[in-house]
């Protein structure tokens, strides 16, 4: 029995997230032919030589000529530009997606360019690391993740069947929401963690009594696992932060309320608040580990990572 699930996928973008699903896409012979178009000619002859499509393109609205399915792999603030190009080079019954991590964004920026016919499912798969660009991709990142999808209303059921199909083929738990819920959560859960790691590393690089020698020395105390995040790619987290301001600023406020309080706790000599806190979010990380999201190993779980890398 055939595993085709497209004849032909074009994937726009092809930094790890692409490069990922494009890994995958060859191992799980899921495509007749792959697609591959981003607008930098040294990225995309990388691409070409770790053998990641079967046709490569600086055109995006070349690569979109008679594919089955597109996957717009960009950061946030590039979708609008993308689905502009893209726009009257799809065929009918085409299925558009993108992995952006704000959702209400992306939407407004691309919808207004699908013309009728082509579905445009909304899209985003909780799964990366701080690596970026091609060679950063490896086979298997999606297994055992969440992709959430926030559709439109009227979306054609046999399009998000299809959809949900390949990413559950690529061993993704896929699950549905409206793009303003999605943004929120996504606010907290992973927006926020990276704007405090970018902000503390920055701290502590500012910090004139603090050498970097000392700073890198004694990084394995805490400081290194926040500079595992803030060494994300940089033009990726600045769209997320324009793109999901209103989130992102209520989050942070509560944030900083939460942090005055401890701050309090902490100068009143408070132990009682201090320890229930941190007895509080130690359970949380038992949570995350239980719900599969992570493994209970040192360092944590990135040892698996590295593995795959």
């Amino acid at each position: 029995m055939s595993s085709v699930q497209f004849d032909r996928i074009a994937l726009i973008g092809i930094g790890l997230i692409g490069s990922s699903i494009a890994y995958d896409i060859r191992r799980l012979g899921l495509a007749k032919e792959i697609v591959v178009s981003t607008r930098k000619a040294e990225t995309l002859k990388r691409a070409e030589e770790l053998g990641l499509g079967d046709r490569y393109t600086i055109s995006a609205a070349d690569a979109v000529e008679d594919a089955d399915l597109v996957i717009v792999s960009v950061p946030v603030g590039a979708s609008g530009s993308v689905a502009e190009e893209i726009s009257t080079h799809m065929k009918p019954g085409a299925i558009v997606t993108d992995v952006g991590s704000t959702k209400a964004s992306v939407i407004a920026q691309m919808q207004p360019h699908i013309p009728a016919g082509v579905h445009f499912i909304p899209g985003h798969p909780l799964a990366g690391t701080e690596k970026s660009g091609p060679d950063a991709g490896f086979p298997g990142l999606f297994e055992g993740r969440w992709c959430i999808f926030t559709p439109l209303p009227g979306t054609d059921e046999t399009a998000l069947k299809k959809l949900r199909h390949f990413w559950e083929t690529l061993g993704s738990r896929v699950d549905e929401m409206d793009a303003e819920h999605h943004d929120k959560v996504l606010a907290i859960v992973s927006h926020l963690p990276h704007i405090i790691a970018y902000n503390i590393v920055g701290t502590a690089d500012d910090l004139e009594t603090v050498t970097e020698s000392e700073v890198i020395k004694y990084s394995a105390s805490g400081f290194r696992d926040f500079t595992r995040l803030a060494a994300s790619d940089p033009t990726m987290w600045r769209d997320v932060c324009l793109h999901n301001r209103d989130a992102i600023l209520e989050m942070l406020a509560r944030f900083s309320e939460d942090l005055a309080s401890l701050q309090r706790a902490i100068r009143w000599g408070e132990g009682d608040k201090i320890f229930e806190l941190f007895t509080r979010t130690r359970a949380i990380r038992r949570s995350i580990i239980q719900a599969g999201q992570d493994v209970d190993a040192p360092d944590f779980g990135r040892h698996a990572l590295d593995k795959k890398n």
